[in-house]
């Protein structure tokens, strides 16, 4: 049984309805799990999660968010900020002149006022470790940095499931390891998209494959990190599979 906080049940889905991309999905994501999720480009994974926070809806079968059936546009918008989403592209989600104006926008959201949503976002900046952004034009960071400000953007709202789409897309060593640092420290369940399967390795526990309009697990196929030197050097690198 799922004591679960986003649960599928036998959902299908496709832009039409004689194309499915998607075909009787069960899935369950339970407190405090590290999961990610794999497959190859076009499998449907990022239609996936866009179905688990009412992105789209299901041309059958059941979404159940935090034991709340789902149906309805206005039941996810109840339902939606306790789920953090950050889209693959950064730009797609930072919209304000500076950083912590930026971050501050999920509180003001949630009714705070201005001067305690601004301290939460200092305060979320601290906890990550990149309270130096703050004062930051938006325009000016780079790409690693937009990345870990989107996701400040989200867990300024304390969700508490988030939701990563191919995070490490674009990003340099430093931003990657801050990243890995972050998750690593979260106590909350996330789900997180990714080809990087060396990073999946470092965060996640469960890993589930998207393939042929399902998903599957399988206990027995573990990622893991893989570290070698050449032959002709002493210094190590990381392997990574894209």
């Amino acid at each position: 049984m799922c004591n679960s906080l986003i649960q599928l049940k036998n959902v299908s889905f496709g832009y039409k309805k004689t194309e499915l991309i998607l075909e009787k999905i069960n899935f369950c994501l339970q407190k405090n799990e590290k999961i990610g999720l794999i497959g190859p480009n076009g499998s449907g994974k990022t239609t996936l999660v866009f179905l688990m926070v009412g992105l789209l809806l299901p041309l059958e079968g059941e979404i159940i968010l935090f034991g709340k059936k789902c149906i309805k546009e206005k039941d996810f918008q109840q339902i939606r900020p306790k789920i953090g989403f950050v889209f693959q592209n950064a730009d797609d989600q930072l919209i304000f002149p500076t950083v912590l104006e930026d971050v501050a926008f999920g509180p003001l959201n949630l009714g705070f006022k201005p001067q305690k949503a601004l301290k939460i976002a200092q305060k979320t900046l601290e906890k990550l470790g990149i309270a130096d952004l703050g004062p930051r034009n938006i325009f000016n960071l780079s790409g690693g940095e937009k990345k870990l400000v989107s996701i400040a953007t989200v867990l300024s709202m304390s969700p508490q499931v988030l939701i990563l789409d191919e995070p490490t897309t674009g990003l340099d060593e430093h931003s990657r390891s801050k990243l890995i640092e972050i998750l690593k420290k979260l106590d909350i369940a996330y789900i997180i998209i990714s080809h990087d399967y060396d990073f999946l390795a470092r965060i996640t526990k469960k890993q589930y494959i998207l393939r042929d309009k399902q998903v599957i697990y399988d206990p027995t196929i573990v990622l893991h990190k893989h570290e070698h030197a050449h032959p002709l050097g002493y210094i190590p690198h990381r392997h990574e599979n894209k």
